[in-house]
C-alpha cells in the first residue's frame, strides 16, 4: 500500500537504481536540518538512549552536516563516509555509495539499456523505467488525484494536473507575440509558435507528410508499419498508441470524471465537456467560411458547409 502524501495517494517507490549519492543526504549547519540527519542516521539502526529525548541528547561529533550524539554512531558514520567517496564515476565524477548504483549509472555514459519491454521493444537503462513504461501497455494509473478522480502513470503528472485545482500553477515567462499565450519553457512555446508560422520540421519518410510535433510524426509512421503495440487487458483489443488504448478503456468503465461545474453532468472525455460546455456559455467557434454562420460543434458545421456544395 502507498503512502499519503500532498493529498494524494502514492504507491511503493521502485528501489532507486540510480541513487544513494553523496549529496543526496547532505544537510546544512546546526539548526538548519539537523533533525532530519537525526532521523536518517537512526533508520540504519541506532537507538535512542532510554530515558533521554533525542532533542536532549548530547552531541558529540559533527562531520558532513551529520550531528551524532554517540562514539559507536561516530563510528558506523565514519565507515559509511568512507564508503559514499569509494564508488565515483570515472566518466563524470558523480559518487555513489554502492557499486551496483555506480554501474547503473555508467550506462548513461556507455548507452547500454538493458531492460527491454516486452510489449513494443522500448529499451531503458533502468528497471524503473521500464516498470514505469509498461503502464502504457497495461493501462494502469495508481496516482490518482482526490479532487476528481483522475489517474495518472506518473507522479509528476498528478502533480502538474494538481495546480489546476490550486491554482498553483507556477511563472509562465515565455510569451507568444502572436496571441499572447504564455508557458512555463521555451520548447513549449517553440512549438506552440509552428501554429501560427505552419512550420512542420518532422517529415515521414514513407509518404512525405510532415507535422509540427515529433509525437505526431511516431504516431503517424505506425499507420505504415501496421504497428499496435497497445492492447486492452479486457477484451483483447490492440491499439496504435497509449492515449487511443486509454479512450477505448473508458468503454469498458461507466466512470466520468470529467464533471461540468455548471449542471453537474460528468463526461468520460475533457474534450467532450469542453465542448458541453458551449452550450451554457453560448459560444459558437465553428464559424462557416461561406456565410459566416456559427456552430457549437464541428460535426454541425460540417454538416452545414454540405448545403453549399
Amino acid at each position: 500500500m502507498g503512502a499519503w502524501r500532498g493529498g494524494f495517494l502514492l504507491p511503493k517507490a521502485w528501489p532507486d537504481e540510480g541513487g544513494c549519492e553523496e549529496e543526496e543526504d547532505a544537510t546544512g549547519p546546526p539548526g538548519s536540518g539537523e533533525e532530519k540527519s537525526r532521523r536518517s542516521f537512526r533508520r540504519r539502526g541506532s537507538k535512542a538512549s532510554p530515558g533521554c529525548s533525542e532533542e536532549e541528547r548530547p552531541s558529540l561529533y559533527w562531520e558532513g552536516g551529520r550531528s551524532l550524539s554517540r562514539s559507536s554512531e561516530l563510528v558506523v558514520q565514519e565507515r559509511v563516509t568512507a564508503v559514499e567517496k569509494t564508488y565515483k564515476c570515472p566518466s563524470c565524477g558523480k559518487s555513489f555509495c554502492n557499486s551496483s548504483n555506480l554501474l547503473a549509472h555508467q550506462r548513461v555514459h556507455t548507452g547500454e539499456r538493458p531492460y527491454e519491454c516486452a510489449e513494443c521493444g522500448k529499451t531503458f537503462i533502468y528497471g524503473s523505467h521500464l516498470f514505469t513504461h509498461r503502464r502504457v501497455h497495461t493501462g494502469e494509473r495508481p496516482y490518482k488525484c482526490l479532487e476528481c478522480g483522475k489517474g495518472f502513470s506518473v507522479s509528476s503528472r498528478l502533480i502538474r494536473h494538481q495546480q489546476i485545482h490550486t491554482g498553483e500553477r507556477g511563472p509562465r515567462p515565455y510569451k507568444c507575440g502572436e496571441c499572447k499565450k504564455r508557458f512555463r519553457d521555451s520548447s513549449g512555446l517553440i512549438t506552440h509558435q509552428r501554429m501560427h508560422t505552419g512550420d512542420k520540421p518532422y517529415k515521414c519518410s514513407e509518404c512525405e507528410k510532415s507535422f509540427s510535433v515529433k509525437s505526431n510524426l511516431t504516431q503517424h509512421q505506425k499507420t505504415h508499419t501496421e504497428e499496435w503495440p497497445y492492447q486492452c487487458l479486457e477484451c483483447g483489443k490492440r491499439s496504435r498508441s497509449s492515449s487511443d488504448l486509454l479512450k477505448h478503456q473508458q468503454t469498458h468503465t461507466d466512470e466520468r470524471p470529467f464533471r461540468c461545474t455548471d449542471c453537474g453532468k460528468g463526461f468520460k472525455r475533457n474534450f467532450t465537456l469542453m465542448k458541453h460546455r458551449h452550450s451554457h456559455t453560448g459560444e459558437r467557434p465553428y464559424k462557416c467560411e461561406e456565410c459566416g454562420k456559427s456552430f457549437r460543434q464541428s460535426s454541425a458545421l460540417m454538416t452545414h458547409q454540405q448545403t453549399h456544395q
